[in-house]
């Protein structure tokens, strides 16, 4: 593979390109620096990075010293790109997508942040994203911040990347990186994975930390890798996962846990597996999804699974017409950002009522589009002992745990769920907002439990994931599986760049 060639490597490949003294980490950061720059801030100007870091090629410089002794782990040399919600030392920002945030230094970096780097990973710089991970407005447009304007899907100019991490997605799926780290509190990996026809890891809560990362909910918010191939994706989770003193959460992994989920990228992974297709609410609102993910199905069955079909979520529907969801985050959301704001340094804002006062200050620059009647929603929420929370939280975990994913895997002693992500992505629409119509992640972000969207096809060629949905900490089940078939299968596509659908 040429030095122009780089960009095309997964993380494999370019571990193993590195470990030969076939390239070195110096190269492959000066090459995606420069796609970055001809990519996303020329040519197509798909404003999926935001800034890249003045320190990473003295970092690739340095790891490639380093090499000649001993690598500093299984990310030795590699470049990541990071969620700007994710903090970072030096001199990146990290803002969430927002201005009032610029300029306001944090203490360091993110817990994961620090992982990656002690692994040996280069942090190639910070991605767009949709201002405050997509919970500011009902309008929103998936991907756009004011700091960084709109995220475009490298697949269809034109079309989502979805989000919250849309430039995390976007980034990966254009060769920006190997590999992006994002968040998810309700389907802000796997919707982005899917659209972007890339490999998104939504983990447990409580399997990879939070702290250093600017909150949405305290009981849904999780990290996770983007990659190209589910083998890359299962090598950075092995890297971020872990207990974190500032974290409670992450207290839960069991002590017995594996946490290098390497060994689970098997061929023969479907072999033996039962694997129920969720059907009610999460089938039927796209078509052409729909049918990709009927062939992915047999598939799954070619390659040695038992499939029960359907194998249904009983409360599906009551998790989707329900409002407990929206009002945990409220709550959440609220209390969340004033503790944060805490380790910030001072001179920026320091509750949520100051994010409004500042957005309504800078109208023109914040809310061109669209507004922010979620903050104020969240204005009006008590603290976490209010009735209001304690039982839409209650109500929450009871439907998507003991009613809803636990209750049909235990019917049927699965091993995992599995369902299309979400439809083919649609147009880009600052004035109306997002036009999504289905998808997924809701019944693993309220139980808090793990999922991967893998891609399974395309439409019109705009990518359509599968997902592959568990219990608690049950990832490495996940990744076998999603492994298996993904070797089985080999539906990722690179994109093209059009400018619409079926243009040319």
């Amino acid at each position: 593979m040429s030095t122009d060639e780089l960009w095309m490597a997964d993380v494999l490949q370019l571990q193993e390109l590195l470990a030969k003294r076939e390239t070195s980490s110096l190269e492959a950061v000066q090459t995606l620096l420069n796609r970055i720059r001809d990519l996303d801030h020329d040519g197509p100007r798909l404003g999926s990075v935001l800034e890249v870091s003045e320190e990473s090629l003295e970092a690739a410089r340095q790891l490639d010293h380093e090499r000649t002794r001993s690598p500093r782990g299984p990310l030795h040399g590699i470049p990541v790109l990071i969620k700007d919600n994710i903090e970072t030392s030096g001199n990146m920002e990290t803002t969430a997508g927002s201005l009032a945030l610029l300029g306001v230094r944090v203490p360091g970096d993110a817990f994961i942040v620090d992982r990656l780097r002690g692994a040996g990973a280069v942090v190639l710089g910070k991605n767009n994203l949709s201002e405050w991970a997509n919970f500011r407005s009902t309008h929103s447009s998936s991907g756009w911040s004011a700091r960084g304007g709109q995220t475009k899907n490298p697949h269809a100019l034109d079309r989502s990347p979805c989000g919250s991490s849309s430039g995390s997605a976007a980034s990966v799926a254009a060769g920006l990186a190997p590999l992006a780290i994002g968040t998810e509190t309700d389907g802000s990996i796997l919707c982005p994975a899917a659209m972007n026809g890339v490999v998104g890891i939504k983990p447990t809560v409580g399997l990879t930390s939070r702290s250093g990362v600017i909150p949405v909910s305290n009981s849904q918010d999780t990290v996770g890798p983007f990659a190209r191939t589910v083998a890359g994706a299962a090598i950075a989770l092995s890297v971020i996962a872990g207990r974190d003193s500032e974290d409670s959460l992450t207290q839960r992994i069991p002590r017995s846990a594996n946490l290098n989920y390497t060994p689970f990228l098997r061929e023969d992974g479907l072999q033996g597996a039962r694997i129920g297709v969720a059907r009610d609410v999460y089938f039927g609102y796209s078509p052409k999804a729909d049918a990709v993910v009927e062939s992915a199905i047999q598939a799954l069955r070619e390659g040695g699974a038992t499939i029960i079909d359907p194998a249904d979520i009983p409360t599906a529907k009551q998790m989707r017409d329900g409002d407990e969801e929206m009002k945990v985050l409220l709550y959440e959301f609220k209390h969340g950002l004033e503790q944060y704001f805490q380790r910030r340094s001072p001179g920026g804002p320091r509750n949520l009522a100051d994010i409004v006062s500042f957005n309504e200050m800078n109208r023109d620059r914040e809310m061109p589009f669209f507004g922010q009647e979620i903050f104020l929603q969240a204005l009006e929420k008590g603290d976490l002992s209010e009735p209001e929370y304690v039982g839409a939280r209650s109500t929450a975990i009871k439907l998507a745990r003991d009613q809803g994913i636990d209750a049909v895997m235990d019917a049927h002693n699965l091993d995992a769920l599995v369902m299309p992500t979400t439809g083919p992505a649609f147009p880009i629409d600052l004035l109306n907002g997002d036009h999504f119509t289905g998808g997924s992640p809701q019944p693993a972000a309220l139980a808090g439990y793990p999922a991967i969207s893998v891609p399974a096809g395309d439409a019109f060629g705009l990518p359509v994931g599968i997902t592959f949905m568990g219990r608690a900490f049950s990832e490495a089940t996940l990744i076998r599986l999603a492994y298996a078939y993904e070797q089985a299968t080999n539906a990722v596509r690179w994109p093209s760049f059009q400018p619409t659908v079926g243009w040319g």
